[in-house]
């Protein structure tokens, strides 16, 4: 393991990170307030000094500069004019712009809890080895649990992709195995093999070292390559303190093109680290 990464300074800078394609306006107006709100706390206690939003334009969307101003952000930039390049190269854009010592990645379609960046960078702070932070999302029944997922295989991507929820719900005990459910009690979860893109606070050092997403990723699993590409250089922790809801998801729920993706990624991703069938 390389030597762990450390920002100097509990007063941190942070770069955001926020890819749109033709976003529902409405949800990214309340994602950009939330996390505006976010910033302002933790920037009143003192953890954060500045914090810059760079959002990565895929569909040449106009009127994203006014909608992001109107939201409290002044503070950020718009990349835009490049084509829908796809979520992974999309980020990597933004971080070329770029990044402070903390670099978060993030959904238009996540609500931040008001204090989520307080504690999540309070937590980097104080533990130098975690080098990707995850947080704990608001689950269906009102339940919190963590972002996070065994390695997977084969099967339990068709199953939690595809299957109808009365299938679903006959192996509900493999699913809660792989979707570590079992951890949601603890406080912190250190080393889960695979956390969330919708969400990731990364030591921009380690990020930058490891040169962002992979471009060959176009959607889907390029969050499942990145963690495990982030444990080389330090150790992964889902914190519940941090806190958000996360409002999109299902590639089997958006059609065949989606469908078609998530196929080609997940081949991608088992040539690469390893298949599993069962």
């Amino acid at each position: 393991m390389n030597e762990t990464h450390c920002f100097p300074s509990p007063q941190v800078q942070l770069s955001i990170s926020l890819v749109t394609y033709h976003p529902d306006e409405p949800m990214l107006r309340d994602t950009l307030a939330s996390l505006r709100v976010a910033f302002a706390h933790a920037q009143a206690i003192g953890v954060i000094g500045r914090a810059w939003l760079v959002l990565v334009d895929n569909g040449d969307d106009a009127g994203l500069d006014e909608l992001v101003r109107a939201s409290g952000w002044e503070d950020f930039s718009i990349v835009s004019g490049h084509g829908n390049v796809g979520f992974g190269r999309g980020h990597n854009l933004a971080l070329e712009l770029g990044t402070g010592d903390l670099h978060l990645i993030l959904n238009p379609d996540v609500y931040l809890q008001p204090d989520a960046l307080s504690a999540a960078s309070l937590f980097m702070a104080e533990k130098p080895e975690c080098v990707l932070l995850s947080p704990a999302i608001l689950g269906v029944e009102n339940g919190w649990h963590f972002l996070c997922k065994r390695y997977p295989s084969m099967f339990d991507l068709v199953l939690r992709g595809f299957f109808p929820h009365l299938g679903r719900r006959f192996f509900a005990r493999r699913l809660a195995r792989y979707e570590m459910l079992e951890s949601s009690g603890q406080t912190v979860l250190w080393d889960p093999p695979i956390v969330s893109g919708c969400f990731m606070l990364m030591r921009a050092s380690v990020l930058r070292e490891v040169r962002g997403f992979d471009p060959d990723y176009f959607l889907y699993f390029e969050d499942f390559d990145l963690s495990l590409r982030a444990a080389l250089h330090g150790r992964i922790a889902a914190v519940s303190d941090v806190r958000i809801a996360h409002f999109g998801g299902g590639a089997g729920r958006k059609g065949w093109k989606h469908v078609r993706m998530f196929c080609r990624s997940g081949m991608q991703f088992f040539n690469r680290h390893g298949w599993r069938i069962v």
